[in-house]
């Protein structure tokens, strides 16, 4: 089987369920062949987050045409580093940038601060503290753009979408500092079941993807075995973090029913009842 071949879709759900946090823009399919699929399986609605101020855009445009499509926008973590002090060197993905300084990021700010305000959009982020491969002149760079984000976030009511890569105790210090949202979601949950205690006393949603599944995620399962069932949501983010045994072949949104799945046998529950709350607790995250 190849690669790159798409997994097959798996057995509908009983029941309604929301995919919290999707990248349609990354993936192959056109977005109503994403959303078809997607139905097919029970999975009816989806929180399409920008990644970049155009990403953004192009995610409240498609939840301004497609009901289904709930719009998140930000600036993430690792691009608010690549707009201040600049990145020479780029990616495969991402090519090089020129230093743009402060100004370059509140103009980037303005935007999504404009974008904040449209009602199809539900979302502020995903934004947060990534510190895998950011160096230190970065980390100035990525708290000035998270606490910018909190504040549109509550400007506007909407939810804040959070992106936690090794910054756990940074992204909960920043938020006690700057006070969080009402709705405050950790997107692709990755702490440990002591963080996930935290998190629920906090109130913050944790939405868990498909690495849960993962043979050597453990700890993810014990973050999710603690984490309050009114406050757990599923996500794809796709089309990375395909869940087993699909890994490393392209994620959608159609495979949230093999998540759901497996973490309804982690939390000992029912698929439906799973399924009933993570809807629930998405539409009330993202007010829908």
């Amino acid at each position: 089987m190849s690669r790159t071949e798409a997994p097959p879709l798996p057995e509908p759900l009983r029941v309604p369920v929301a995919d919290s946090h999707t990248h349609l823009d990354m993936q192959d399919a056109t977005v109503e062949e994403s959303l078809a699929r997607a139905a097919a399986v029970n999975v009816t609605a989806v929180v399409q987050v920008g990644c970049d101020v155009a990403g953004s855009r192009w995610a409240a445009e498609t939840a301004a045409a497609h009901p289904a499509v709930h719009a998140s926008v930000a600036l993430p973590p690792t691009e608010a580093p690549r707009i201040v002090p600049g990145d020479p060197d780029g990616t495969a993905r991402q090519g090089a940038r020129e230093p743009g300084g402060r100004a370059a990021l509140d103009e980037a700010l303005a935007e999504i601060d404009a974008l904040a305000a449209l009602d199809h959009v539900r979302g502020v982020g995903e934004t947060g503290l990534d510190f895998f491969r950011t160096g230190p002149e970065g980390v100035a760079a990525q708290e000035e753009s998270f606490r910018a984000h909190i504040e549109i976030a509550k400007r506007h009511g909407k939810a804040l979408v959070i992106h936690d890569r090794d910054a756990h105790a940074d992204v909960l210090r920043v938020l006690r500092d700057a006070g969080a949202p009402e709705r405050t979601v950790f997107h692709c949950y990755s702490g440990d079941a002591e963080m996930a205690r935290i998190c629920a006393q906090a109130g913050y949603f944790m939405s868990f993807a498909g690495n849960v599944t993962f043979k050597n995620a453990q700890p993810l399962r014990d973050a999710l075995a603690v984490a309050p069932a009114e406050l757990v949501l599923v996500e794809t983010d796709a089309p990375f973090l395909t869940p087993a045994p699909y890994r490393g072949r392209p994620n959608a949104p159609y495979l949230i029913p093999v998540t759901l799945r497996a973490m309804a046998e982690v939390k000992g529950m029912d698929e439906d009842a799973l399924a009933t709350a993570v809807y629930d607790n998405t539409a009330r995250a993202f007010d829908f």
